[in-house]
C-alpha cells in the first residue's frame, strides 16, 4: 500500500495534498493488463429530470483511466450517454446484484423526492454490500451504511448529513474558520464510518481513525460551475475502482483527495489559469476532458509550486 502522503501539515494540522501523493496512487497499465483489470466503475446517477449528469460522471470515469464503464439508468440519460461515450456499457435499472464492479458512484443528478420506491431498494442494497459506493448529490440522505463509502456534499448537503448522523448543526459562519471546519469534517466521518470529502474553495477529506484531515487546494475559482460535481465523483469512481482491481488497498480518503486534486488540476488546465493567468470560463465537460493532461502532469512529477504548498495566508 502506497504510504499516506509525504505532504506536510498546515498550521491547523491539515495534510496538505500534493501532486507527488497523487503521483504515489495512480496505477499505470502495463503489458499484463486488460480492461478489467484496470477496474470497472458501475453508475446509477442522472435521472430524466437531470439526465446531464450521468453524462458527466461518465465522461469524468473514462478520462480518469478506468477499463470498463457500466451505466445504469433511465432511457433518457442512457441514450445521452451512449452518444457521448458509445464504448459504455449501458443497461435498465435492475437487480444491482447481477452488475460487477470495483466501486459504484451513485446520486449525482437525482433528487430523493422523485425516487420510486424499487430505486431506493436498489440503492439499500448497494449500500448494504462490500463493493466501495461513492454517493453523491441525491443519495447522500440515503445515509449511513454499511458498505465502504465516500460520501461528497457541499456545504448544503454537509450540514444535512451532520443532521441525518445526531451531530450538532455547525453555522455557515463558523465553517468558515479552517481549524472549525476541519474538525466537523473529522467529526462527520467518524460518525458515519466512511470517507467525507467536502467540496469548497480548499476541499477537505477524512476518513474515521486517526489520520489527519487533508486540504487540497489545487483548483480555481472557475470550478464554480454546475456539472464539475458529477464530474469529480466520477474521477473518484476510478480510482477507487483501479486501486481496488489491483488489490492495493490503498485508503478511500487518499484515493478521493488524490481524485480531488486531479479535479482541481483539470479545471485550471481548462481554465488556462496557469503561468499566472487570471483564467477564462469553462463548462464541467471542459473539465473532465483536461483530467488525461492533468493526470499525465502528475505522472511526469510537473509540479505546480503555487498549488502544491498552501498559500501564507493559509498557513498563518
Amino acid at each position: 500500500m502506497p504510504s499516506p502522503s509525504a505532504g506536510a501539515l498546515d498550521a491547523q494540522g491539515r495534510l496538505v495534498w500534493t501532486g507527488g501523493d497523487v503521483r504515489a496512487l495512480l496505477r499505470v497499465p502495463d503489458a499484463s493488463d486488460d480492461k478489467r483489470t484496470r477496474g470497472t466503475v458501475a453508475m446509477r446517477t442522472g435521472s430524466d429530470a437531470y439526465p446531464g449528469a450521468a453524462v458527466l460522471g461518465i465522461e469524468a470515469a473514462w478520462r480518469a483511466g478506468a477499463g470498463y464503464v457500466r451505466y445504469i439508468g433511465p432511457r433518457r440519460p442512457a441514450d445521452l450517454v451512449l452518444a457521448r461515450r458509445p464504448e459504455t456499457v449501458v443497461a435498465e435499472p435492475a437487480s444491482v446484484s447481477a452488475v460487477h464492479a470495483d466501486a459504484w458512484v451513485i446520486g449525482s443528478g437525482t433528487d430523493p423526492a422523485l425516487r420510486p420506491p424499487e430505486e431506493t431498494a436498489a440503492l439499500r442494497h448497494l449500500l448494504a454490500g462490500a463493493v466501495p459506493v461513492v454517493v453523491d448529490a441525491g443519495a447522500l440522505d440515503l445515509l449511513p451504511a454499511d458498505a465502504p463509502v465516500i460520501a461528497t456534499p457541499h456545504e448544503g448537503e454537509f450540514a444535512r448529513l451532520r443532521a441525518r448522523l445526531g451531530l450538532a448543526p455547525e453555522r455557515a459562519e463558523a465553517l468558515q474558520d479552517p481549524a472549525r471546519r476541519a474538525a466537523a469534517v473529522r467529526e462527520t466521518a467518524e460518525a458515519l464510518g466512511g470517507t467525507v470529502l467536502l467540496k469548497g474553495a480548499t476541499t477537505l477529506v477524512a476518513g474515521p481513525g486517526a489520520a489527519p484531515v487533508i486540504a487540497i487546494d489545487a483548483g480555481t475559482g472557475w470550478l464554480a460551475a454546475a456539472g464539475t460535481g458529477d464530474v469529480l465523483a466520477g474521477v473518484i469512481g476510478a480510482l477507487v475502482a483501479a486501486d481496488r482491481a489491483a488489490g492495493r488497498g490503498s485508503a478511500p480518503a487518499a484515493l478521493a483527495a488524490s481524485a480531488a486534486w486531479l479535479h482541481g488540476r483539470a479545471g485550471r488546465l481548462a481554465a488556462h489559469v496557469d503561468g499566472g493567468r487570471p483564467g477564462r470560463p469553462l463548462v464541467a465537460l471542459d473539465v473532465a476532458e483536461a483530467l488525461p493532461a492533468a493526470i499525465a502532469a502528475a505522472l511526469a512529477d510537473v509540479a505546480d509550486d503555487m498549488h502544491d504548498h498552501r498559500t501564507e495566508e493559509d498557513h498563518a
